[in-house]
C-alpha cells in the first residue's frame, strides 16, 4: 500500500458535534482527556507519525484566521515540494489547497506534543506563499493542479516524512472526502457523555458539493470501551 495506514480520530458529543460547548462540561472535557491520551498520551494506542486536518480546523485550533505575511515580489522560488525537516518524527499535516494559513512557526504544540508542520498545497498556490512556507522553515508538499489528489498527497507523505500510520483529524468535510476517496482504514470516536444542540457547529461527517458526495457507507465495530466521564471509545473498520 502505497500511503500511510488511516484511522480517522475524532471525539464528538451525543449529536455528533465534533465542536461546541458540551465540550466545557465536566462530561466534555473528560472525554477531551481520554482523546488525547488514545492518540498522543504517554501510552497511546496508536502510534503514529503525523496527523492531518483540514484548513479551517487548523485555522479554528492552531492560527485562529491570522493572515499570513506575503511578500509579492519574493524571488522565485525552486519548482515542487520542499521538505524542511524529514526526520522530525512527528508532523502536523495541514491540506491547504489554496495557500491561506498564517503560520508563525514551523513547530506545532499541541499540550505536550510538538510536530512540525507540513503543508499540502495545490499547484494554483503561487510563489509569494510558497517563499513565505520557505522561510519559516515550514515543509509542504504540492499534490493536484486546482484540487487535492489524495493518492498523491498520502504517498508523499509516507515517502518523504516515512509516515506509516496516519491520523486523520477533520473537520467533517476532509473526514468525509477521505471516506468516500477510499482513503479511511478505521474510524475511532470518543462518546462524550454530552450534548448542546446547537445547530451551527460541524457534525463528524460532512459531504460538501465539489468535494464529496452523500454516497451512505457502511462500517463494522471492532470495540466498544466505557471510558472516564461516562465517555465511550468506538472503534469501526471501513466497508469499503
Amino acid at each position: 500500500m502505497n500511503r500511510p495506514y488511516i484511522f480517522c480520530h475524532m471525539m464528538t458529543a451525543l449529536d455528533g458535534k465534533i465542536m461546541g460547548s458540551y465540550m466545557e462540561t465536566p462530561q466534555g472535557s473528560a472525554a477531551g482527556d481520554v482523546f488525547y491520551d488514545i492518540a498522543f498520551g504517554k501510552e497511546p494506542f496508536y502510534h503514529h507519525q503525523g496527523w492531518l486536518s483540514g484548513r479551517v480546523t487548523t485555522d479554528d485550533n492552531f492560527i485562529f484566521y491570522k493572515k499570513p505575511d506575503l511578500d509579492e515580489n519574493a524571488p522565485a522560488v525552486p519548482a515542487g515540494d520542499f521538505i524542511a525537516q524529514p526526520d522530525f518524527g512527528m508532523f502536523y499535516v495541514s491540506v491547504d489547497p489554496h495557500g491561506k494559513l498564517g503560520w508563525e512557526s514551523s513547530t506545532l504544540h499541541y499540550v505536550d506534543t510538538t510536530a512540525h508542520v507540513v503543508e499540502v498545497l495545490t499547484e494554483q498556490v503561487g510563489n509569494a506563499y510558497r517563499a513565505f512556507l520557505r522561510k519559516q522553515g515550514i515543509s509542504y508538499i504540492i499534490a493536484g493542479k486546482t484540487e487535492l489528489d489524495y493518492g498523491l498527497a498520502l504517498s508523499k507523505l509516507k515517502e518523504k516524512f516515512h509516515i506509516e500510520t496516519l491520523m486523520l483529524g477533520g473537520g467533517g468535510v476532509l473526514n468525509w472526502s477521505f471516506l468516500q476517496a477510499g482513503m479511511c482504514d478505521e474510524i475511532s470516536i470518543v462518546l462524550a457523555a454530552a450534548a448542546d444542540g446547537s445547530p451551527d457547529t460541524p457534525p463528524v461527517f460532512r459531504a460538501r458539493k465539489g468535494l464529496s458526495e452523500n454516497k451512505a457507507l457502511g462500517f463494522t465495530l471492532k470495540e466498544a470501551k466505557v471510558m472516564d466521564g461516562g465517555a465511550v471509545w468506538l472503534r469501526y473498520t471501513v466497508n469499503q
